[in-house]
C-alpha cells in the first residue's frame, strides 16, 4: 500500500475514519532525520497490510500541525479508532518503529 500524502482536507477521513490502525509521520523536506525516515516508511507501508500510513508536510500543512502540538520533527502519531494512542519523536530503526506499531494492531 503506498503512503497518504495528507492534508487539512484529507486528514479527518484518510486518519480519524479509518478502519485499521494509522501511522502519521509529521515531516519537512529539509529535515535531515525526517529524510532518513522517509524510506522506512516506505517500506513498512508495502510490508504491513494491517495499517495505514500517512505523511503531513508540516511546511505545506502548518495548520495541521499545529492543531496536533508537534513541536519537533519527525514527529509519529499513531491513530486507532480516531483517537491518539501512541506518539513519538525522532529517527529510529525500521524494527523499532514496526513494534511499536504491532502493539496497537
Amino acid at each position: 500500500m503506498s503512503v497518504l500524502h495528507l492534508t487539512k482536507e484529507s486528514f479527518d477521513q484518510s486518519v480519524l475514519h479509518a478502519e485499521k490502525p494509522v501511522l502519521v509521520d509529521f515531516w519537512a523536506p529539509w529535515c535531515g532525520p525526517c529524510q532518513m525516515m522517509s524510506p522506512v516508511i516506505d517500506g513498512l507501508a508495502e510490508e504491513m497490510e494491517t495499517a495505514v500510513f500517512g505523511k503531513v508536510n508540516v511546511d505545506e500543512e502548518q495548520v495541521l500541525a499545529q492543531e496536533h502540538n508537534i513541536l519537533s520533527i519527525p514527529t509519529f502519531l499513531i491513530y486507532k479508532h480516531g483517537q491518539v494512542v501512541d506518539q513519538f519523536s525522532g529517527a529510529m530503526k525500521k524494527e523499532d518503529l514496526q513494534s511499536r506499531l504491532e502493539k496497537h494492531l
